[in-house]
């Protein structure tokens, strides 16, 4: 299968085991008005909280990977270590251009 290029980045934050929760709590304020920010420079497309309330998870409009680690990183909750993100590359569903006589170019 032919892979396609990257248009997002799946961010899957996630508290670090054994951080204690008034430690996170502590950085809060900072990490939600950061991440706002990011949001209102259209770095983050979409936003949400795992149900599960360990983390977060966010539809960047970055391309590379290395970009979104390091723009992560710079959260104060990253800064202070507290918070890790697995990062997915996002594309087009490439397959649907196999359908019904579509171009078949990534």
């Amino acid at each position: 299968m032919q892979s396609t290029r990257t248009t997002k980045i799946l961010a899957i934050g996630t508290i670090n085991p054994g951080v204690e929760r008034d430690k996170v709590f502590a950085i809060l304020p900072e990490e939600v008005r950061d991440t706002a920010n990011l949001y209102l420079d259209l770095k983050i497309d979409q936003w949400y909280s795992q149900q599960n309330g360990k983390g977060v998870v966010f539809i960047l409009n970055v391309t590379h990977l290395a970009a979104a680690h390091e723009m992560l990183e710079k959260l104060p909750l990253g800064q202070a270590n507290l918070m890790s993100f697995e990062l997915i590359p996002l594309g087009p569903l490439a397959p649907l251009r196999r359908l019904t006589g579509m171009d078949t170019k990534p």
